[in-house]
């Protein structure tokens, strides 16, 4: 584990498959909360994705610059399907940084079943945010510190937009307007310029 004295950067890997509201709400809040953060879009190996990985980045991209925060950056370089890789490639990037490995509370109950999930628990500070309609059971805080993990709690909540909803429903109330443009332009999510 890093020196607790060192300044932390959050990292926030996402399917970003498109990213929603929830996920502008998440970066926004990490913010008050670090002085540092970082985000990227990556391949789930537990999930389909409909978009290609690099359209979804540019989605990410520029929901980024849109939020406009100089603290807060695109490192799709750290991008992998397996965390343990991504934190490998984040620890090699900041060497000065306390490295806090952030996930919503719907994703608690898979970190066991990651791939090192030990190792990458032994190496980063697990920082769990609580989002709405995903509550976080006790039994699976409990099974995380048994295999190692410290895990934070950040005081906030994250709205319960979901990309899967935006993909099947086909509507566009919980993406970011920023987002809208490109979505059309590139006809992603069965949207395009007769039925945005």
């Amino acid at each position: 584990m890093a020196d607790l004295a060192m300044p932390e950067i959050a990292l926030l890997g996402t399917s970003a498959d498109p990213p929603t509201l929830g996920h502008q709400a998440l970066l926004e809040g990490l913010l008050q909360h670090f002085g540092q953060v970082a985000t990227w879009a990556s391949d789930n190996p537990m999930k389909r994705h409909g978009a290609a990985l690099d359209q979804r980045c540019e989605l990410l991209k520029t929901l980024v610059e849109s939020i406009a925060d100089p603290r807060l950056q695109l490192a799709q370089d750290l991008s992998s399907p397996f965390a343990i890789a991504t934190l490998e490639r984040a620890k090699q990037r900041w060497p000065d940084r306390r490295l806090c490995f952030v996930v919503g509370s719907d994703l608690a109950r898979q970190i066991p079943s990651w791939k090192d999930a030990q190792r990458l628990l032994e190496q980063c500070v697990l920082v769990i945010v609580s989002r709405e309609g995903w509550p976080l059971e006790q039994a699976d805080l409990q099974i995380l510190r048994r295999i190692g993990a410290s895990p934070r709690m950040l005081p906030m909540s994250v709205p319960g937009t979901a990309s899967s909803q935006v993909r099947r429903r086909q509507t566009t109330e919980q993406l970011p307007k920023c987002l809208l443009p490109l979505v059309l332009k590139h006809n992603l999510y069965g949207f395009n310029t007769t039925n945005p």
